[in-house]
């Protein structure tokens, strides 16, 4: 995707680009242009200062099983954590052992110009001064953009249609954003409220994520022998596949 990219930037000539940080060579880009590259961040601040603290002091080393606790240090509040809910890479004790694409992805968050977080300063002050002060890094908060959709039936959707026909598209697809849930948002609702609390698992891939029909039958099996009660978010593309009942 870089050479494409660049042929834009050079006929559009913006004043920055924003990426994902999953695609640390716009960090490059950015230099050839002598523009700025802000990474955009899906998470939020304190899952952020809690993973740096624990990639840079390492205190899961600490403890000697898995469920023993540990305390996250250097941080605005007490944290403490367990080894199970750790990431594979957040628990290698050594920076030679990181896989190679993990540490370029680290690099490139801390090597362009600022980090932009689809969140909102007062839902977590102390976390954002935190990342940007203590550990020195430019971040800018501009969410939530959910609030980019108003009523509650564009938010029980995963995008709001634009105003543009879309006869001006290549395909009705592309005319909308998100793709309506296939259950009613008020079916679900009361479905969970049913529900004891912190009962429900929620599962979902991502939409990166591609498996073949028998992969998710498979899944599918497993997940309704497990007897736990659960919500299953699947693509699209993946219908005619399911179990039925599902």
């Amino acid at each position: 995707m870089q050479e494409p990219l660049e042929q834009l930037i050079q006929e559009c000539r913006p004043n920055c680009i924003v990426t994902d940080l999953f695609f640390p060579w716009t960090i490059d880009t950015a230099a050839k242009f002598n523009i700025p590259r802000l990474a955009i961040h899906g998470t939020s601040f304190f899952a952020l200062c809690v993973s740096e603290s624990i990639r840079l002091h390492k205190p899961f080393m600490n403890v000697s099983s898995d469920s023993d606790t540990f305390v996250v240090p250097n941080l605005p509040h007490q944290i403490k954590l367990t080894r199970s809910p750790l990431s594979p890479f957040d628990r290698i004790e050594e920076e030679k052992n990181i896989p190679l694409m993990v540490k370029i992805v680290r690099e490139s968050g801390l090597k362009g110009y600022g980090i932009i977080f689809n969140g909102f300063y007062e839902l977590e002050p102390d976390y954002f001064e935190h990342y940007s002060k203590v550990l020195g890094r430019k971040a800018w908060a501009i969410g939530p953009l959910l609030l980019c959709n108003r009523d509650i039936e564009d938010k029980a959707e995963r995008g709001k249609k634009p105003s543009i026909d879309k006869h001006d598209w290549d395909t009705e697809d592309k005319a909308e954003r998100g793709k309506k849930s296939s259950i009613d948002k008020h079916e679900c609702i009361k479905w969970l409220d049913s529900n004891k609390p912190s009962s429900i698992v929620y599962i979902c891939f991502r939409t990166v994520a591609i498996f073949t029909a028998s992969q998710l039958q498979e899944l599918a099996m497993g997940i309704e022998a497990s007897g736990q009660e659960f919500i299953w978010v699947v693509r699209t593309d993946n219908e005619g596949w399911l179990p039925e009942g599902f």
